[in-house]
């Protein structure tokens, strides 16, 4: 447990990562003070608020999650007027006036660095006074840095990422943030943070040069966006399934993983890479199926499982410990819920391979050239070993939200 820094932490929104983000600041005591804005009005006053704050159907009552089954309630010292309570010793303060980040008085609670949580406000060239809200307007109130808590999602596909915007992924590319440049940070998403440690040591062990292609699909847990039960669309919504019970389904959608793992580990560009996404009816705990093509060396000593995994488990070892988890346990989505500060868990058991030659014939890689430099020769058989490797994530809590928690902590020390 780190001593509290001699400054306080703004968080918009208390929907899933906002509330755990909370959990997660109270639990490392880090932050002097935490303000969250939830900009509305809430059940009967503070004390619901609080209910939401201390009870969770995925991870149990706060206090438990911090002390164990016998802990009694943390959650203490409301008062009504002012908003303020105490979060097992933590003060924090609850503002219901506004939801658009402009109008969110940060500046008179004296916050500078605010973790924006709701998913509403991804476009990081909307200017402060854009009328459905923006994250320069948390600037305009009084903060100095951003933090997003989704990727940016820039609407006119024309405007380019500003200069002060940057995409991390801690123990990937933290590096990449500039403090006296980036206002705004984005720390990816949870499949993107899961994946950037699953690509980056075989990157680093091969080289992208020999990855021929890429594709993943994430059985993801659903999330707050997806319907209890079925609904009208949107009028000129095009996806109907997003519409449709996630109670009931296995229900395929979209995710932007791809394009942001490219912000995170720019070599990907170069490597084609499909990312698709299917939800299931769980409440967290997700899994990432990665599928690799390698340009091999030779086909008497393939590239096999044991070298995948040893890749892995020494860089769970190495680099990325703490933050990359190696088993050879078997396990089913439930038991990795809640597990700490694992971006990403290898499950070792279920890795394979399959190496076989493909053949390339060289006129067809030469048309379009001068015949007198056009390759004129036999088929050529090149080794190529396709590689299938699982990963978990607990996309709320274990995963992401601690991960956005170290994120959110190194950015705080850059600023003091």
């Amino acid at each position: 447990m780190s001593e509290a820094r001699p400054m306080k932490l703004g968080i918009n929104g208390l929907g899933r990562i906002g509330k755990l983000s909370l959990w997660y600041h109270v639990s490392k005591k880090d932050f002097s003070e935490i303000v969250v804005n939830i900009g509305r009005q809430v059940g009967q006053g503070l004390a619901d608020i609080a209910h939401a704050i201390e009870m969770d159907s995925t991870y149990g009552r706060l206090g438990s999650y911090l002390y164990g089954y016998k802990c009694p309630r943390v959650v203490e010292n409301l008062d009504e007027k002012t908003g303020r309570m105490t979060v097992d010793g933590v003060p924090v303060t609850i503002l219901r006036e506004s939801r658009d980040p402009r109008g969110i008085n940060w500046a008179e609670h004296d916050v500078k660095l605010v973790v924006d949580t709701t998913g509403v406000f991804r476009d990081p060239t909307a200017p402060p006074d854009d009328p459905k809200g923006s994250l320069r307007g948390h600037i305009e109130a009084g903060a100095e840095k951003v933090i997003l808590s989704a990727p940016f999602k820039i609407k006119d596909k024309a405007a380019e990422m500003p200069e002060d915007a940057v995409t991390t992924v801690m123990g990937i590319n933290e590096d990449d943030y500039i403090p006296e440049k980036h206002k705004l940070i984005s720390a990816a998403s949870c499949t993107t943070t899961c994946l950037s440690f699953m690509v980056k040591p075989i990157l680093d062990h091969f080289g992208a040069n020999r990855i021929l292609s890429a594709s993943m699909v994430t059985v993801h847990a659903a999330t707050g966006s997806q319907q209890v039960l079925d609904r009208l669309p949107k009028t000129g919504a095009k996806d109907l399934r997003k519409n449709r019970s996630i109670f009931n389904n296995i229900i395929l959608t979209t995710t932007g993983a791809a394009k942001a793992l490219a912000l995170v580990i720019p070599e990907m560009k170069n490597i084609g890479f499909i990312a698709e996404s299917v939800r299931v009816p769980t409440n967290t705990g997700s899994l990432i199926v990665l599928v690799l093509t390698i340009h091999d060396e030779s086909l008497e000593d393939p590239i096999n499982r044991n070298v995948i995994n040893s890749i892995y488990k020494n860089a769970a070892e190495g680099p990325m410990k703490g933050r990359l988890l190696y088993t050879e346990t078997q396990h089913v989505s439930s038991d990795i819920i809640g597990m700490p500060a694992a971006a990403a868990i290898i499950e070792a058991t279920e890795t394979h391979t399959r190496t076989a030659a493909i053949q390339i014939d060289p006129r067809k890689a030469c048309r379009g050239l001068d015949e007198s430099t056009q390759i004129i020769c036999d088929t050529i058989s090149v080794p190529v070993t396709q590689v299938v490797i699982y990963g978990w994530y607990d996309n709320e809590l274990g995963s992401y939200t601690n991960m956005l928690g170290e994120r959110t902590a190194s950015i705080a020390d850059s600023m003091l």
